[in-house]
């Protein structure tokens, strides 16, 4: 088996996958003719798959493994689609934002609250591109090293939900110390998946600059050991009659 060949689970509903009818001969008709007909050029605009770890904000002993399908917009801005695997059966759990160092620190302190930066994820070897060499995506690697995210998990697949269930959760990145530091197991499971070893990536990435600033408001939870979590609020409907 080759590194690009992926195994389709039979019976995937009982591995996470939420439970349905298969799809009907109408219902693949239909694909295959928008496959062929439509215009997906937002999709099609995805040009890079990124690999990393990612925390819980309100609980850190849950730590996941994401694949972060990446749209550059522009040198400042990129937007990700975020699944649990990169296998054809990966499910949708989030998504993120990225922004370069000039526009975050253009943003109100409160919002930068619910950012992270990705600095230590390029230099550790946490971050990598799938497949690719990182000589040839080392251009990359030291433009993100200087950005911070903004990632919402919207389906929290490892505590078992089939469904996106509740509320999205702000998550955190990992760092080179205390509770935020990646679960091992995790990291080898990743590697031997890939064929990669952290150790030697991060002893390849020494070179990459480190940033002149990181700004103490990202990674709010390090300093102040508090997080942000999302609450359902009951409020009054907004009408056209509400603008008269």
């Amino acid at each position: 088996m080759s590194l690009t060949d992926e195994v389709d689970v039979p019976g995937a509903e009982k591995n996470g996958i939420p439970t349905g009818k298969p799809l009907s001969m109408g219902q693949q008709v239909l694909e295959k003719g928008a496959q062929m007909l439509q215009s997906f050029k937002p999709v099609n605009q995805m040009s890079q798959h990124a690999c990393t770890f990612a925390f819980y904000s309100h609980d850190m002993t849950r730590q996941i493994e994401t694949h972060h399908f990446i749209t550059r917009v522009n040198q400042d801005f990129l937007q990700s689609a975020v699944y649990d695997t990169d296998h054809s059966t990966g499910r949708l759990i989030g998504i993120e934002y990225i922004v370069s160092d000039a526009i975050f620190e253009t943003l109100p302190p409160e919002e930068q609250k619910l950012w992270h930066s990705h600095a230590y994820e390029i230099k550790s070897g946490l971050w990598v591109h799938p497949r690719m060499p990182d000589m040839i995506v080392m251009p990359e690697l030291k433009n993100i090293a200087k950005t911070y995210g903004k990632f919402w998990c919207t389906w929290q697949t490892d505590r078992g939900d089939t469904l996106p269930l509740g509320l999205p959760s702000l998550m955190m990145s990992p760092q080179a110390a205390g509770a935020e530091v990646v679960k091992p197991e995790l990291v080898k499971k990743r590697d031997d998946k890939y064929k990669l070893s952290k150790d030697d990536l991060m002893k390849s990435r020494i070179e990459i600059p480190e940033p002149e600033w990181i700004n103490p408001t990202a990674d709010y939870w390090r300093q102040h050991n508090k997080c942000f979590q999302l609450d359902v609020e009951s409020t009054e409907i907004k009408t056209h009659t509400d603008y008269s």
